[in-house]
């Protein structure tokens, strides 16, 4: 049965889509079926694993069409995707208008979703109608946060937001974890804000962080996850061990 994960946080910049992509590539590699669905009309995960979305996508998703015929292969064994494009931004005006779009999503995934061991829905940095679908489909959400002063105002926001989900549309959905990134172990601002938040939320932070790391920051430029772009970086072996920690969470 899939585990299907919200990468969510209004707050853009914060690593969304750099955690879907390379949590996606650890499990794949490790013999996992694993599924990324960009939801982000930047379509960077999609640009992250150097596919194009050429004819159908995510789009098609949100309007009905069932998982099986949008899921398509990568370059990389037992890694898939459904692109996005720009015109899912069209979207959110649509979903907005409808009564029942906020359950769009969850009901094309409930038919496919369970071909795969883990299904990452990588979300736009707003809690507009793309993110509230993902979160009404998801079993978890996971939380990146860069460790810097606003995120903490951000964190709580998104915590509030999966309580009112969960209540109004999703009873099953719940935090799979908060993970720190971009953390630079140099400065006194970083480790103020891991001690923070890990008094505040506890056993919910991950144990590993994910380093400010360049070799990282490269490897969607050249369309490949950070194992496969340098599996010696730093980068690359944090989102391992959060990869094995999440499927201990699991």
């Amino acid at each position: 049965m899939a585990r299907i994960y919200a990468v969510a946080n209004q707050k853009g910049g914060v690593g969304k889509t750099t955690t879907a992509v390379n949590l996606a590539a650890c499990l794949a590699e490790a013999g996992e079926r694993a599924l990324v669905v960009d939801l982000d009309p930047q379509a960077n995960a999609t640009s992250g694993l150097g596919e194009l979305a050429n004819g159908s996508s995510s789009y098609d998703l949100l309007d009905g069409a069932p998982l099986g015929e949008l899921a398509k292969p990568t370059r990389f064994t037992n890694l898939f995707l459904v692109p996005a494009k720009a015109a899912l931004a069209g979207a959110v005006v649509e979903l907005a208008r409808r009564d029942d779009g906020d359950r769009y999503l969850a009901e094309s995934l409930s038919d496919g979703a369970d071909g795969y061991g883990y299904v990452f829905l990588d979300c736009p940095p707003s809690l507009g109608p793309l993110t509230v679908n993902a979160l009404a489909a998801a079993d978890r959400v996971l939380v990146p946060v860069q460790a810097e002063y606003y995120a903490l105002e951000g964190l709580a926001e998104i915590l509030r937001s999966i309580e009112l989900v969960k209540t109004r549309l999703n009873p099953r959905l719940g935090v799979a974890g908060v993970l720190l990134t971009m953390v630079d172990g140099r400065t006194k601002l970083a480790a103020d804000v891991e001690h923070e938040v890990r008094r505040h939320l506890g056993n919910l932070v991950f144990a590993t962080t994910v380093p400010r790391s360049v070799r990282l920051a490269e490897a969607p430029s050249h369309g490949l996850p950070a194992i496969r772009y340098d599996r010696r970086s730093a980068g690359a072996d944090a989102y391992w061990k959060v990869a094995m920690e999440l499927v201990e969470r699991a």
